[in-house]
């Protein structure tokens, strides 16, 4: 079940937990050992604290859920003193997922987070909806995409994974870009852009109106998003998108996904995370697939 998403990151098996839904993977400790994860995703750091948005800012639809948390979080000091200590007590794989709201700001947290041990890669989240500057802005510019990525390529020498958004015309265009710009690897799909309403009040459900919506729902589109990047790009591809089982996780991989990661369903199921590795691994022994690396992108078109 090991995966190798390059330049060093080899992991003893394909699931992640998602960023921003498992915070710094602490939470989940209750549930299953982390060491049965082949990584975690931590919750999007930034150099300084965020408080993050107003409430309502996370609401139940059908067949998933709207966020607009705003990447609150306590900042990448307090992170490497208070939160990373934690993580590196277990057996994992630490990617830290980096924001910023400018190109200054995203070099900063990673300049500074080179000089803590324990971590093995960056997410970097360009993707992000639930804020007004930033993110988002870098996932939906070809140009400012490449160039972030490219600065951040010369500042550290770790694993540089990139996190696309699924609200563009067409995903592999970025997808090429960070290629070209040095990425080791891409991770899609983040949120698609939704609303909800209450038809009583009148009002929106979430206090900034829109928010980032996941769960199974979007699975579809994350799965063809996957498919066409996997096509387009040789560097690894880690698939992300309404994933609730085994079954799920083997369909990314079958369209050309090399890791996966786990977002919204441990909100309802939070022992997912640490059962999916055997549930795939069984499931390919009952089916007779072989190993993972003959399975994956092995799609018969």
């Amino acid at each position: 079940m090991k995966t190798d998403l390059g330049r060093g990151l080899v992991l003893k098996n394909p699931v992640m937990l998602a960023s921003g839904t498992a915070g710094f993977g602490m939470e989940f400790t209750d549930f299953y050992p982390l060491e049965k994860l082949g990584a975690l995703v931590t919750k999007g750091v930034s150099m300084d604290p965020i408080e993050g948005n107003p409430t309502p800012r996370i609401v139940e639809t059908s067949g998933g859920m709207l966020n607009s948390i705003g990447l609150q979080n306590p900042g990448a000091r307090a992170f490497v003193s208070e939160l990373l200590p934690q993580i590196q007590q277990h057996d994992i794989a630490c990617i830290v997922n980096v924001f910023g709201y400018s190109d200054s700001g995203y070099n900063k947290v990673v300049e500074f987070l080179e000089g803590a041990e324990g971590i093995d890669g960056y997410e970097v989240n360009i993707s992000c909806p639930n804020v007004k500057h930033g993110g988002i802005q870098y996932g939906t510019n070809p140009k400012m995409t490449g160039r972030l990525v490219s600065e951040l390529r010369k500042r550290t020498d770790r694993h540089l994974m990139v996190k696309l958004s699924p609200n563009v015309t067409d995903i592999s265009e970025f997808a090429i870009v960070c290629e070209e710009a040095g990425a080791d690897s891409i991770s899609l799909v983040n949120t698609l852009v939704g609303m909800a309403v209450d038809i009583r009040t009148r009002r929106p459900k979430i206090a900034r109106v829109v928010g980032g919506y996941s769960g199974p729902a979007i699975k579809p589109v994350a799965l063809r998003m996957v498919y066409q990047v996997a096509k387009r790009v040789s560097i690894p591809v880690v698939g992300i998108g309404g994933i609730q089982s085994a079954e799920d996780a083997l369909e990314f991989m079958l369209v050309g996904a090399r890791a996966v990661q786990v977002g919204t369903a441990s909100f309802y199921d939070p022992g997912i995370g640490g059962r999916l590795a055997d549930e795939m691994a069984r499931w390919l022994n009952l089916n007779g697939a072989g190993s993972l690396n003959d399975w994956i992108g092995s799609l018969k078109v």
